[in-house]
Parts: C-alpha cells; structure tokens; sequence
C-alpha cells in the first residue's frame, strides 16, 4: 500500500509557505507534516499538491493507496481510524476529508472539488490541523512535545557538559555530535531538544520547549523563550519567542523576533525586529491571499510570516502580523505596509519588482555558501510564482 498526502484547499490560505512545498513540507515542531506520517506508519510517503510543484515532489501510487489530508499532524486515535480504512471507505468529519483509501485510477481522478464516492466513515477525535501560517507557530508547543516522544523513546541522550545547568522536570536530549557550551537550560515548560552537529555557542539562555534541529546554531548570548523550532542549518541569535524557522535561514544577530514562521533561505539583518502584540492589545489580523483581504486570526500574539528567499537589511523594523512572500527584499528605516508581495524589492517608502534575473543571482550566491545549489527543478518553480504574482 502507498500512503500519499493530498493537499486540501487550505495550500491557499497557508500560503505564502505553501508557494513554493506542499503542505506536508512544512515544519511544525521538531519535524514537518511527512515526516511525522513517515515515522508513525514505518513508511515512505508522496505527495498530491499542485501541478507546478509535482515535478520536484511527485505523486506515487500502485493498486491501493492510502490518501492522508496534509493538513493533519497524526494522533494514535487518528492513526488508528486511519489504518482501519478499507478500499473505497472514507474517514471524515464534519464534511471534512481526512482520508480514503483507494484504488491507482481513483486516485489519478481525484478533484477536490468534487464529492469523493465511497462508504462515509465518521471521526469524532479532536485533530491538530494546520490550515493557515499562524497555525504552524500556535501548534508548535504540543506538536513538539509529541515529535520529542516520538524522537526519543527508548533512546539515551549524548551528554551534556558539567556546567551547562539545567533545571525543570521535561527532559534534555542531545544528538551525537552536537555541541552545547555553558548555557542556562530551563525545562520547566517543555522540553529540549538539540539536533545531530547542532551547537549551542556561549551565554545562551533557553526556556523549553525548544528543538533545535540537526546542524543549527544558536548564537552567543541568544535569549530563546519556547516554543520554537530553529531548523536544519539555521543560525540564530538575538531573541526569539515561539518562532518555527524551517531551515536554512539566519537570524543571526540581535533583534527580537515573535511568534513568527521563517521560511527557507531567508535572512534577518542586525536588528530587524517585528512586533508580536498591538499597542491596543486588539485581535491581531493577517493577509489572507485566497480572499485578497485582511483576516482575523483570534490571536493578540502574532508576528511575522515570511515565505521563502526573503530578506531583510539592517534596522528593519516590521509592524504586527506582518505578511512577506517570497523572493522579497525589505530595507530602509520605518515600518514598511504588513503585506509585501513575493518578488517585491524596496521598504517604507515604496516598493519595485525585484527582477527574477536578479532573485536568481542572490539565491545562487547564498545557496552556494551552504554547498547548495538551486538547480532547474527549483528554478521553474519560482519562474511560476513569479508569472502567476505579476500578473
């Protein structure tokens, strides 16, 4: 059996995280969404996500396949109802597909717009869905919690050097490999994780939960309040409140950055700063670009959103719930609109194109410091998102 992560219509409003990965590619905790799945089912999974980006992750089917909405971070109760499916059922709730089991040809006819056939099957669980940005932040306490358990169980923690101190009653667990100096690890509120050839520099200060995934740095004198996630090959410095950096992203000096989501490749020049919470401690609203409008998210603590390869210089300072897609270059003094479209160049005082040649010649040079490289897969990807904005 195949198992495939289908992308429902939330890959709109997650955007602009979802421009360029399915939504099963989005970190959300010590893990993202596929591998979470992967690690609970002891198996590989694919992806059904939009046309422009299948050619980097493709759909893999076979007689009979086992569709997952993405948006699901998996429990032992959904697991279970899961795994119980038989071919043609449907497990739902509420009208909402959370999965089905089907056959190769259903599967490659499969519309999200249209009434799926098939033996309803109803879930009456609770379930930790991520449908819009702000989700992968408010959900990182719990989801990190269970992605340490699941990480963790019946494994023995590296250990840590005598005068890192540390107190609370959630455990540390440290990967081979990483480096942890004399810092101050407070677990009261969750616990800690550090990554394969992570390293945490001199005078960082941490309040759990925290993952700091494989080959991270956190910077000297860091201030880390839980729950974040600084990912894969990410620096960061400064201080940070309930921030989910996906990877290969820097904020490497101070600052402080709140209850934000980083995506990939993106940089935070010295003290950029973002504010989390209105100076009228009012419901804070963020861009929503299925409705082209401003939303209301529920929450009066809401950062920065920012979507691949976007960038900051020095000094930035950005206002609440503040939205920059991708390919974006912010700089100047004062505080730019809280909407920046991708491929957007400039700040307070206005906004230009930030020209694709000139995107692809900044993104080559950055991924080169890290031995990367954006090859031609990548690049039609952006060629779309950049068509598809400027139109």
């Amino acid at each position: 059996m195949k198992v495939v992560l289908f992308d429902d219509e939330s890959w709109g409003t997650l955007r602009p995280l979802t421009f360029t990965r399915p939504i099963a590619e989005l970190r959300v905790g010590i893990l993202t969404i596929r591998e979470k799945w992967e690690r609970n089912l002891g198996l590989s999974v694919s992806y059904l996500t939009r046309d422009y980006l299948r050619e980097k992750y493709p759909m893999i089917v076979e007689d009979d396949n086992l569709l997952i909405n993405a948006t699901l971070c998996p429990s032992r109760e959904l697991l279970d109802a899961i795994l119980a499916l038989q071919p043609g059922e449907i497990l739902q709730q509420d009208g909402l597909v959370l999965a089905f089991r089907a056959g190769e040809s259903e599967v490659q006819k499969f519309d999200q717009e249209k009434v799926l056939q098939g033996e309803r099957v109803d879930f009456s669980g609770y379930m930790n869905r991520v449908v819009y940005p702000y989700h992968v932040f408010a959900l990182n306490d719990v989801e990190l919690k269970a992605d340490f358990e699941l990480i963790t169980a019946g494994r023995k923690s590296a250990l840590l050097p005598e005068y890192v101190r540390v107190y609370g009653n959630y455990p540390v667990f440290v990967e081979e490999g990483a480096i942890v100096r004399d810092a101050i690890i407070n677990t009261e509120e969750g616990p800690v994780y550090i990554g394969r050839e992570a390293e945490v520099m001199e005078g960082v200060l941490i309040r759990g939960p925290l993952a700091l995934c494989d080959h991270a740095v956190l910077k000297m004198g860091t201030k880390v309040y839980g729950a974040t996630t600084i990912g894969p090959y990410c620096k960061c410095g400064g201080e940070v409140n309930n921030v989910v950096m996906m990877a290969y992203s820097n904020k490497a000096h101070d600052g402080f950055l709140g209850n934000a989501v980083i995506g990939q490749w993106c940089n935070l020049g010295a003290a950029t700063n973002n504010s989390n919470l209105k100076n009228t401690y009012v419901e804070v609203k963020l861009w929503d670009y299925e409705t082209r409008h401003f939303r209301k998210t529920g929450l009066q603590f809401c950062g920065l959103i920012m979507g691949d390869h976007s960038k900051t210089g020095i000094g930035v300072i950005l206002n609440t719930g503040t939205v920059i897609g991708v390919g974006s270059n912010i700089f100047g003094a004062d505080f730019p609109r809280n909407f920046i479209p991708s491929f957007s160049w400039g700040g307070a005082s206005g906004f230009v194109e930030h020209k694709l040649s000139q995107f692809f010649s900044t993104a080559d040079a950055v991924m080169k410091r890290r031995n990367c490289v954006m090859d031609d897969v990548e690049k039609r990807i952006y060629e779309h998102i950049y068509a598809d904005e400027n139109r």
